[in-house]
């Protein structure tokens, strides 16, 4: 589909070539330009080479190592028109992200590495750090997905999970959240046991619409082939042949991060999943995602994927949001320590504590 030849070319500085990339196809060279050239000039902003346009060949002026990375950016979106994707600008800055990590994984494989299809709507990791996490689903017996909001911890197990069912690897799916909010206790909101609950779970059953048709989720549930219940509900029993997702497990307890690991029963998988910097537990409690962490890393078929700001997919503001956050509470907790060691380095001599006076002899 393309053909790449490279030139060199005179330059009062450093030592510049020309690399010229071929476009036999002229709708990939449209994709690949954008509505109004709005691809080409993100590109362009994004490489240090000089990027040129004309019919259907592109010309990069550059150092060597940019061409190298300009060559291979356009390889990798190429690809991805050719595999049937749409360029937008979203995809062509996770692209670029990609690349930037220099891994082995190849940006075209994974955005197009689809999951599930409904409606003409895919499923898919948008980023290096959810493809491993998918990776680790299919691996894994067990897999907890720990990072902040909106890096598709829950959303892609769910995704992980019909398709698991509608290729009967499981005979059913169970979602289940601890009933925990900032703030609020289930004996002091309005309404039956039922309706207090729902509110807990109702992401997991919007997410589920995203994904079965909504006409049938009465059915399954009636049937018990997807049950959607507080995570209290799971005590006593064994999960034979299902795909469980424990969603916010980071407002659990150690006691309860073990009863809900050990309903594990053969041919079962577990995703647990959750942001250890929201923890909503009451006072001094201990998360039990946090100390599961401890207890199980060394475990084989276990494994524990951490998710970063680099993986949201939300609005951009949520990863800068999520980054604020992130250095606020390191600033904070180096303050802490920092107040601690000079209180320990006061104590000796008591004036800087006030404290009892020293007995005279």
């Amino acid at each position: 589909m393309t053909s790449t030849d490279n030139t060199s070319a005179a330059s009062s500085g450093a030592a510049q070539v020309q690399t010229r990339i071929s476009v036999s196809d002229p709708k990939i060279m449209v994709n690949l330009l954008g509505a109004k050239d709005e691809i080409l000039r993100l590109i362009e902003r994004t490489l240090a080479s000089d990027v040129h346009v004309r019919g259907n060949e592109i010309t990069v002026t550059g150092s060597p190592a940019d061409n190298a990375t300009a060559e291979r950016l356009f390889s990798e979106l190429i690809e991805l028109i050719e595999r049937g994707e749409t360029l937008t600008v979203d995809s062509v800055r996770r692209t670029v992200s990609m690349l930037e990590e220099n891994t082995s994984e190849r940006p075209a494989e994974v955005l197009t590495l689809n999951i599930l299809s409904r409606r003409g709507r895919t499923i898919r990791p948008k980023t290096l750090g959810q493809k491993r996490y998918v990776d680790a689903i299919d691996e894994n017996t067990i897999v907890f997905g720990i990072g902040p909001a909106g890096t598709g911890k829950t959303y892609l197990a769910m995704a992980k999970a019909v398709q698991a069912l509608q290729a009967k690897q499981v005979n059913r799916i169970i979602l289940t959240r601890p009933a925990v909010e900032a703030g609020e206790r289930l004996g002091f909101l309005p309404g039956t046991l039922n309706e207090k609950i729902d509110p807990y779970l109702r992401p997991l059953y919007d997410a589920l619409h995203d994904m079965i048709d909504p006409e049938s989720i009465p059915r399954l549930m009636a049937a018990g082939t997807i049950e959607v219940a507080p995570l209290a509900y799971m005590r006593g029993r064994t999960l034979n042949d299902a795909f469980i997702i424990l969603d916010e497990a980071q407002n659990t307890t150690p006691e309860q991060m073990k009863m809900f690991l050990t309903r594990l029963g053969f041919g079962a998988k577990i995703v647990v999943t959750g942001d250890i910097t929201q923890v909503d537990l009451p006072g001094d409690t201990k998360s039990g995602l946090r100390v599961v962490r401890e207890i199980l890393r060394n475990l084989d078929d276990v494994h524990f994927a951490e998710l970063s700001s680099s993986d949201v997919v939300r609005h951009r503001l949520v990863a800068e949001i999520v980054d604020a956050y992130s250095r606020y509470d390191e600033a904070r907790e180096q303050e802490s320590t920092q107040s601690a060691a000079q209180s320990v380095r006061a104590v000796p001599g008591r004036a800087a504590g006030g404290g009892r006076p020293g007995r005279r002899r």
